[in-house]
């Protein structure tokens, strides 16, 4: 029999602030991450202090913000009416205090509950915060949440308003690194939607005059069917237009916070606009007709908003204010009478888009026979083939709650799909394996999609043939050989995506695998290494005295060493569409015909690797 359990009051335990947030981080900033994804929890870190700042400037008290982030080290420092000084220590480090209780205070503030620079200053390894106040200065310092010392007010001719900074830290968030286009795109947020706001970001300077007109013109990377429509009101803004591209991306934020996986507002808009599109012609056009192509921004102001996590992703709000109209009412009345009369005082742009309209209906009447044939040759391929090796969060009901960790690697060759099967993590880990290189897609129609066996049986395995909201796997990885055969692969399946479903790469969601080049060891120490110089590196370690072995292919690296390059410490690179160029453009440029322009860019471009390198070699 086994031994009985005690449970008695030495069981029941009572931990501090930072002790909790320490011990449960998920709950205040949701998944860890180690920087290459941008909800990863050092960009939280961030938002949160942004956050204070931006509340700052919307009450009407400083219009510049400053940040500067160097390595692991990051200063925020805004010239609002700074924190009272007596309660400089209370506000970052006592639960349940802040100054947004007070709803006259902050009527539409982003944070509400004064959690925020709690969470920061206790999974930091340094924290700093200081207040200029009435002429007088006051700063506290913290080490994961634990008082170190804090000064006096003292006199001071400094700037009234606050600073803070902090260093995440390492025991929590593992190797991390702050990539700065994620640090820039939440920035450029930040300015679309507080107009007239100065943020000086690494002594670059971040402005935007014409709000959320101006981040679809930066956003976009196609051309436009219409110009962007731009309509306000009061605690609404809509910015839309369409392009020649596939899928629906949208843009939606409540009160400043990018609400990155919508709500109430997003659903609202998009049953709104069918809405008010079908009464304006006068005919019942299929929803996915009208919003095929669509690019759209959609901010509101909401008092006390109800978010599902303290990441604030998603909106839970039903309604504007407590009691109040409901989010639904609010957003269809106010495209009922401005969207309507813009259509109406811009006949070019209403027939333009009833153009696109019907251009959709047509195409999505074309492939409505060969996708029935597809989706049931998926079906079969599924039953029959090993392709997808599927993770059992989805096979099974278990570890639900791990679905937002889900990766698909996709890959080419039994060799390489077979190492990466047997290394994953079952649970959240899922194999794609290409039959040979996929199908050059420039420049071909969506009918391909269907009609390719490839393309049509990775379309079905991610879930993404009428869009992004039935994806199976948060992150999708390309993993490739890192020789010319494997960047070709690489290309041709970004092809893919950026020509059939843009919202893919767009939202953050395709990624890069690195594998080492080389293994460096002796008979005590191995080093993995991805580049030339720590090779040499690993090489000065062991002290001259190593055996060298070059990975030619991911079938090459056995299970066992797998395990080391798609765990924790897996290295991904994102795959980030920049603005200088439209999609169409780059693939044009990269996928089109062998172009001047192109032979000049390989020839500037070309690097010539001395492969006179051994499979293995003494050094």
């Amino acid at each position: 029999m086994s031994e009985e359990v005690k449970y008695t009051e030495d069981n029941i335990r009572s931990l501090d602030w930072k002790e909790h947030i320490r011990m449960r981080p998920g709950m205040y900033i949701g998944k860890l991450g180690d920087g290459s994804s941008p909800d990863d929890g050092i960009y939280v870190l961030l938002k949160e202090v942004m956050d204070n700042c931006i509340d700052e400037f919307v009450m009407g008290a400083g219009r510049t913000i400053e940040v500067n982030i160097k390595d692991d080290k990051v200063v925020v420092r805004d010239y609002g009416r700074g924190i009272p000084l007596g309660k400089i220590v209370d506000v970052v480090s006592k639960m349940n205090t802040g100054g947004k209780y007070d709803s006259k205070a902050f009527k539409k503030s982003v944070g509400l509950n004064g959690v925020g620079t709690k969470a920061v200053n206790a999974l930091s390894s340094y924290f700093k915060v200081q207040s200029v106040r009435e002429d007088k200065i006051r700063v506290a310092e913290f080490s994961t949440g634990n008082l170190m010392g804090v000064t006096d007010a003292e006199e001071t001719t400094k700037r009234k308003g606050t600073l803070v900074q902090f260093t995440p830290d390492v025991d929590i968030f593992k190797a991390y690194t702050y990539k700065m286009q994620y640090v820039e795109r939440l920035i450029w947020n930040y300015c679309y939607l507080n107009r007239g706001l100065i943020i000086n970001f690494n002594g670059e300077k971040y402005t935007s005059e014409n709000g959320l007109k101006d981040l679809l013109e930066n956003s976009l990377n196609e051309e436009t069917q219409y110009p962007i429509i731009h309509i306000e009101g009061e605690d609404i803004e809509v910015a839309i237009t369409h392009t020649n591209g596939y899928g629906e991306d949208y843009y939606s934020f409540v009160n400043g916070q990018y609400t990155t996986q919508g709500g109430t507002h997003h659903s609202a808009f998009r049953e709104a606009y069918v809405k008010v599109v079908r009464e304006f012609y006068k005919k019942d056009y299929d929803p996915q007709d009208i919003r095929s192509s669509i690019t759209a921004a959609v901010a509101v102001k909401v008092m006390e908003p109800v978010f599902e996590s303290q990441t604030k992703t998603k909106l839970g709000s039903a309604e504007i204010e407590p009691g109040g109209q409901t989010m639904r009412a609010f957003v269809l009345e106010f495209l009922k009478k401005e969207l309507d009369n813009y259509l109406h005082k811009n006949p070019a742009t209403a027939d333009a888009l009833l153009k696109k309209i019907l251009q959709s209906e047509r195409e999505r009447k074309d492939l409505a026979g060969i996708k029935k044939l597809a989706r049931d040759r998926a079906k079969k391929a599924n039953l029959h083939n090993k392709k997808l090796r599927d993770c059992r969060t989805h096979l099974t009901d278990l570890k639900k709650e791990r679905r937002e960790d889900t990766t698909i690697f996709i890959t080419e060759g039994d060799s390489a799909s077979g190492s990466i099967t047997k290394s994953r993590d079952p649970y959240t880990q899922a194999v794609f394996s290409l039959k040979g290189k996929p199908l050059n897609s420039y420049g071909l129609t969506k009918k391909i999609v269907y009609e390719n066996e490839e393309f049509n049986l990775l379309q079905a395995a991610l879930n993404i043939e009428d869009g992004l909201e039935g994806l199976r796997y948060n992150k999708v990885v390309i993993a490739t050989d890192a020789d010319v055969d494997g960047m070709h692969i690489r290309l041709l399946l970004l092809t893919f995506f950026l020509q059939f479903f843009p919202d893919l790469v767009r939202q953050g969601h395709v990624y890069v695998l690195q594998t080492p080049l080389f293994r460096v060891r002796d008979k005590k120490q191995t080093f993995y290494c991805y580049s030339e110089q720590e090779k040499q590196e690993a090489i000065v370690a062991l002290k001259g005295k190593s055996e060298i072995t070059r990975f030619k292919g991911l079938g090459e690296i056995s299970p066992d060493e797998f395990k080391n390059f798609i765990g924790e410490d897996m290295r991904i690179d994102p795959v980030v569409l920049g603005q200088e160029a439209a999609i169409s453009e780059l693939l044009s440029f990269y996928m089109g015909k062998n172009t001047p322009d192109r032979q000049q860019y390989i020839i500037n471009n070309l690097k010539v690797e001395k492969d006179a390198v051994e499979d293995t070699e003494p050094a």
